[in-house]
Order: C-alpha cells, then structure tokens, then sequence
C-alpha cells in the first residue's frame, strides 16, 4: 500500500473563517450533549436531585425570613431547614386557643419561662425546661395549635419535622438526615422539634423492623438523649399524638413533660363557642350554654365545623330568597339563629355516627 504524501503547506495552512465556524459549532453539540448526558445520569441515580435543589433554596429564603446570618449549614442540615416555621408568620396565639388555660398555663410556667428568663435558673438543674413534650389526647381537640402558639408566643425557631423527611434511598443517608436535624436546632436554638403523629415515626421498636428504620430510631434517640450533656442547651422537641399506647418507652421516658388534651367540657366547649362566634353575626338571642349542653362529645375541631355550617344555612337562606333573575331583594344575610345551631348539631351527630358503609352510599348526608 503506497501511502500519500500530504504536502507540508496543507499541514500548516491556517483554517479558513467558516472552517473554523464550523468547529466551533461541532465542539459546542458535542459539550451540550455530554452536559445533557451527564445531567441525565446524574438524576438517573439520584431521583431526588431536584427536591433537594429546591430545599436548598428554601432553606436560604427561610433562613433570611428569620433573621439567620452567619450560620453555615452542611447539605443535610440544609434538607432539614426547609421544613422551618417563621414565628412571624404564625397567625396562632393564646387568644385563639380556649378551654385549655390550666395547660396553656403550665406551659408558660415550666417550657418557656426558663427559656426566656434564663438568668433565674442558671443555678439549678432541677428547674431546666424539658427535653421532651408530649401532647396526647383524642383528634380535633387542639394538640398541634398548642404546639404553634408555644413557638409563637416564646419566638423560638420551629422545625416542623416530617418522618418523610428523614427517609432517604440510600443506605446510611436516613442517620445523617437524623444527625442534621439535631445540630440545625442546636444552631438555631432556642428551637422547638415539632413531630405531630410522633406514634407513625417512633413507634414501639420489634424485631420486626427493617434495618435502615430501626438505626433511623436508634440514632434519633441517642442524638436526643446527648442534649442533656450541654448544660445550656434550649432545645425542645415536641411532639402530638392520639395514640400514645403506640410510642416506643423509650420516647416516652426522654418526654416526661406530658399534657392530656381531653375532649372539652361543658364550660370548655362554651368557651370554644364564644371564640369561635367571637366575630360573626349572632341573634342575641342563641344561648350558647344549651348549644354547648348538646355538643357533648364534640371535639374543638367539630364544634367549628358545626359552627361553619350553621353559618352556611344563612348563606342558603340568601341565596334561596333571590329573586328569579338572580338578584336578591335585600343584599343582606340573616344572623345566625339557635336553630341554625340545632340543625347543624344534628347533623354533626349523624356525620359522627355513621359509618363507612353508610357514608359511601349516602355521601349527602343533609
């Protein structure tokens, strides 16, 4: 094979204005489709590539709402920082919460008056604030908005925690997630730990468990239980549940500040009534202590669904009462009456009462 000799000029010659367009064009299709092809192999073996991006912004928006300056986080404690509250933004006080004034009282007395008056306590143990808070009682009575008027009324920075959150595919990674959320609150102290249903994330431990979750509760106990090695440490997790029998001993021993949330009483549910109807407009003549002597077993939560659809028969009433072009005689809505009030108990006590079956059969139950 006689192989051609290439002449020394077309070796050197310089390439000419559109060859060189033309290289340019090819190099950049090839990075594009190298960038693209990495991009996709990237996100084929970490799915969650984007939410974390996304957390990660969060995180930083959050953390500028709150005042954070200076405060360097890791990745992980970043993933944990998405999830908090700004105080500022908690529409929850006291005064939205009636009926629980003996437990709204403790909790000032022994959760956040050693935090905000430190200077008091600095010379006994004995009068720290607690680890652990548990609130536990029946749903509907008012467990999570207890947990947010403490954030809001002490100002702590609050971690709303989601067990999703610490629940991560790759081996190992759910133990850093459960570190990070320590370390953050100790940061960001003084914070609250919020786990609302804490019984779904630390539940009693069996053999049963998979691996990846039992060193998941293992960590997050142990992590939990070092808080107690700095003196002055303000760190509080806090969590709700209507089934405590389900919670592990060992997260009921590290919670020993325990508040029941009953279902209200008579006066409670009164007083529950008169906040709830606090701005609407009631005939003066609705005697809310009869209505509350009917609620019984009713729930806060049910009483102000029982109270919006009272306050829905009104609207009905107006609309019922228009004219046939549409347009009603008087632009006004009645007032609530006390047999809006009886109306709507009935019917909460049929919505109570009956069952699943029943439910699915007669969606309508009015």
């Amino acid at each position: 094979m006689v192989l051609k000799e290439i002449p020394a000029e077309n070796i050197t010659r310089p390439l000419g204005r559109n060859e060189v367009i033309g290289l340019l064009f090819r190099l950049t299709i090839f990075g594009a489709v190298t960038y693209f092809t990495i991009k996709w192999m990237v996100d084929a073996i970490d799915p969650t590539r984007k939410q974390k991006v996304e957390a990660q912004k969060q995180a930083e928006k959050l953390m500028r709402q709150i005042g954070v300056q200076n405060v360097k986080l890791s990745e992980y404690e970043m993933s944990i920082a998405a999830h908090l509250v700004d105080p500022l933004t908690m529409q929850i006080t006291w005064r939205d919460i009636a009926g629980l004034d003996e437990v709204i009282t403790e909790l000032k007395d022994t959760v956040i008056l050693p935090i905000q008056k430190r200077h008091l306590f600095e010379g006994s143990r004995l009068l720290q604030p607690p680890k652990g808070v548990l609130l536990y009682g029946p749903p509907g009575c008012g467990k999570t908005l207890i947990a947010k008027a403490t954030a809001k009324e002490a100002g702590f920075r609050f971690i709303n925690l989601q067990p999703s959150t610490l629940t991560d595919k790759w081996y190992g990674e759910s133990q850093k997630l459960a570190a990070a959320v320590f370390s953050l609150a100790i940061k960001l102290q003084p914070s609250i730990i919020f786990i609302d249903e804490i019984d779904s994330f630390l539940r009693s431990r069996s053999s049963s468990d998979h691996e990846a979750t039992a060193m998941m509760k293992a960590q997050f106990m142990s992590l939990w239980d070092g808080l107690d090695t700095d003196f002055n440490c303000q760190v509080i997790i806090m969590g709700a549940t209507n089934r405590p029998q389900d919670l592990d001993s060992a997260i009921l021993r590290r919670m020993p500040t325990r508040f029941h949330i009953n279902q209200p009483s008579i006066k409670q549910r009164e007083a529950i009534l008169k906040l709830i109807l606090d701005n609407e407009n009631v005939e003066a003549a609705v005697d809310l202590c009869e209505i509350a002597k009917e609620t019984d077993g009713f729930s806060g939560s049910d009483l102000r669904e029982m109270c919006r659809d009272a306050a829905l028969l009104c609207v009905r009433d107006f609309v019922h009462n228009a004219e046939p072009e549409g347009i009603p005689e008087n632009d006004y809505i009645r007032p609530i009456q006390q047999s809006d009030l009886r109306k709507a108990i009935e019917k909460m006590k049929r919505s109570k009462t009956a069952g699943v079956p029943n439910m699915l059969m007669h969606p309508a139950l009015d």
